[in-house]
């Protein structure tokens, strides 16, 4: 069935007490988007509508690159519990880079229940190794200690060589409720390539984040939407929570990927800490009032 797109307004309410009202355009344009939101799609249909709005995937990996790709697959959970980011779209990821050039792709999380459960029940481990990728486990002699150039609380942590060495990064977390951070996305997902005791940064949350996460900013945001996990997130385990979204969401900029991702939860950025420390540091690297934002709705 030939498929076609079609484009819609968005609008998000205020963007923090005291801040500036945001209204989003969706619309084409011959610009490169900023953004792009596809609807209504298996991931391999969603990822290629998205990449083809970017440019392709030779605009992110060049060729020769060393590639880590960051899923989450922090649990034990099957796909269908939404906890961990679709198996699908991480291996159709690992293909595109190798077919934009991409020497060596490599998948790796810290996980937070045991690592050969998590690898082998979200089915990333072996969708991504017969995509082609190198899928290991987090090493604990592996992690450097740098200097966080965004840092007001925490002056330095320890962020996984691997990822801190790869010439490009693309995160692909999952969009899912969680008890503390009220929404992890792309940003919350960079917590799996951080060392430490990562219970300290629970304390003063949305700063220390910022802190850390300013400083190790991926090259593309790709926010499975597939499935998202409305409640009892990050582990989930209810399939009454999980709603078969069908949806992706592409961007350079990791902010601007999280703050589209508000909208599958009818949250405001005033209603995310982290994400309001990040806006209101500048780290975006958009400017979130005067978005070039594409919504592609895919035809069934």
């Amino acid at each position: 069935m030939k498929r076609r797109s079609f484009v819609k307004t968005t609008t998000f309410g205020t963007l923090g007490a005291g801040l500036f009202p945001v209204s989003i355009s969706a619309y084409e344009s011959e610009k490169l988007p900023d953004a792009v939101r596809v609807d209504n799609g298996e991931p391999a249909q969603l990822l290629s509508k998205a990449l083809l709005s970017l440019g392709g995937m030779k605009q992110y990996i060049s060729r020769g690159d060393i590639v880590v790709i960051k899923p989450n697959m922090g649990w034990a959970r099957a796909p269908e519990f939404a906890a961990n980011t679709n198996p699908d779209l991480v291996a159709e990821v690992v293909k595109s880079c190798y077919s934009a050039g991409a020497k060596e792709v490599k998948v790796f999380d810290r996980t937070c229940n045991d690592p050969r459960r998590c690898y082998s029940a979200s089915e990333i481990e072996e969708k991504a190794k017969e995509a082609g990728a190198e899928v290991s486990q987090i090493r604990q002699n592996k992690f450097s200690k740098i200097k966080l150039k965004q840092g007001k609380i925490l002056k330095e942590w320890e962020i996984y060589k691997d990822y801190l060495e790869a010439d490009k990064i693309i995160n692909i977390p999952i969009a899912k409720h969680h008890s503390l951070s009220r929404v992890s996305l792309g940003i919350k997902n960079l917590m799996g390539v951080m060392g430490g005791n990562r219970g300290l940064i629970h304390s003063g949350f949305s700063e220390k984040l910022a802190d850390i996460t300013g400083s190790i900013l991926p090259t593309l945001t790709i926010i499975d939407a597939y499935r998202i996990l409305l409640a009892n997130g990050p582990t989930g385990g209810n399939p009454a929570d999980v709603k078969l979204q069908r949806s992706l969401i592409a961007s350079s900029c990791v902010v601007t990927a999280d703050y589209l991702g508000m909208e599958f939860f009818s949250l405001q950025i005033n209603q995310i800490g982290h994400l309001r420390e990040m806006v209101g540091r500048g780290i975006n690297k958009f400017d979130l009032t005067k978005l070039n934002f594409k919504h592609v709705v895919l035809d069934s």
